[in-house]
């Protein structure tokens, strides 16, 4: 579910990209607007601040974060769908290889059901550190074999 933004932070936000238009002096956002604006937790933001991931300075006893440094940050935060894995793109879906959840959603089940599975032998996926890669023929020969034999038993 996609969070939106306060009226407040988003009349600021447009004014901080009317103000960097205008080649104006960069604007300081808190924690609780950082978090806001990058529709992630407070505590995803202290966590991205501790590893290092995103340069914020302490005035006094609050954080200070410079919207271009928030911007990097969600430029290169960690994303799923651009893992690799070994030099290669974990998820690659122009070659057919997909996630548990992105498996789940073309076949309209839960992912729960994916997991198990693989673990009963049902799919054939590969673990590539912590994730499991299902390719795309293991999913079309799941839906014949199992999902349309189940629907074809409650039509009966």
């Amino acid at each position: 579910m996609a969070k939106t933004l306060t009226p407040t932070l988003e009349k600021k936000r447009t004014k901080v990209d009317s103000h960097r238009s205008q080649g104006h002096e960069q604007k300081l956002v808190s924690i609780t607007e950082a978090a806001e604006i990058s529709n992630v937790t407070r505590q995803a933001i202290y966590v991205a601040i501790k590893l290092k991931k995103l340069s914020a300075k302490k005035e006094n006893t609050r954080w200070a974060i410079h919207l271009d440094d928030l911007d990097d940050y969600r430029k290169h935060r960690y994303s799923r769908t651009r893992s690799m894995f070994d030099g290669e793109l974990l998820f690659d879906n122009m070659r057919g290889y997909y996630s548990v959840n992105q498996v789940a959603d073309k076949l309209k089940v839960p992912a729960q059901k994916i997991y198990y599975a693989t673990r009963a032998g049902h799919i054939r996926g590969a673990r590539k550190g912590a994730a499991w890669v299902i390719h795309e023929d293991e999913l079309k020969r799941y839906r014949e074999q199992y999902l349309d034999k189940k629907f074809k038993k409650k039509a009966s």
